[in-house]
This record gives C-alpha cells, sequence and structure tokens, in this order.
C-alpha cells in the first residue's frame, strides 16, 4: 500500500506548499470553528482527525505508514487547591522507523 495523503489524514480540504499546511477547521471532528480556537482545541482535533486514518490495524497492514493513534483509558486526576477531579483521557501516539538514531525526527516519517 502507499503512503497517505494529507487529504485522506487530515481531510479532503487540506493541503500544503512549501511553507505552510492548510487544515480546515470544518474537517475536524467535534470541533466548533471559531476565529479564536486554542491551540490545545486545535490539536486535539488534529489528533482525532489523524486517528480515523492512521489506526495500529492500517499500521499493520501498511508497511509505508509509519504512524498509529491508539485510544487508552479514560482516568481521572485531581487538581487545584479545592482538588477538582478532571476525566483524563489518554491518546498514544506511536512513531516507527528503522533503527538509526535515538531523535524523533519528523522528516523520518
Amino acid at each position: 500500500m502507499a503512503e497517505l495523503t494529507l487529504a485522506q489524514v487530515f481531510g479532503t480540504n487540506a493541503t500544503q506548499d512549501a511553507t505552510t499546511i492548510t487544515i480546515y477547521k470544518a474537517d475536524l471532528p467535534r470541533l466548533s470553528p471559531a476565529s479564536v480556537n486554542t491551540a490545545e482545541s486545535l490539536l486535539t482535533g488534529i489528533i482525532l482527525k489523524s486517528q480515523v486514518q492512521l489506526t495500529k490495524a492500517n499500521f499493520d497492514a501498511n508497511i509505508d505508514q509509519s504512524v498509529y493513534i491508539d485510544s487508552g483509558f479514560p482516568g481521572f486526576a485531581f487538581r487545584g487547591t479545592d482538588n477538582t477531579s478532571y476525566r483524563v483521557d489518554s491518546l498514544t501516539v506511536s512513531l516507527a522507523k528503522i533503527d538509526t538514531s535515538s531523535i524523533i525526527d519528523p522528516d523520518d516519517y
């Protein structure tokens, strides 16, 4: 199988050129597009969108895929001076490459 395309991973409107990438907020699941979306909400939307195609099953079936995203188990954390209970959801992003260096280099994927 071939490398997944930008549109397959980030949505049909995703494009790139030499200096920019464009991902439409409307293509990100469960995100309410606004001019004031937080960086964390955008990153979460990008990860959730990517998770649709970058599955462990697809990784196992496609030698050209180097990244997969798995859901973990929800947990709870107590934060702040009043120990407010927060739900903590885990998503694990795994990066696989031939073992030639010990650093994560985006160009390897």
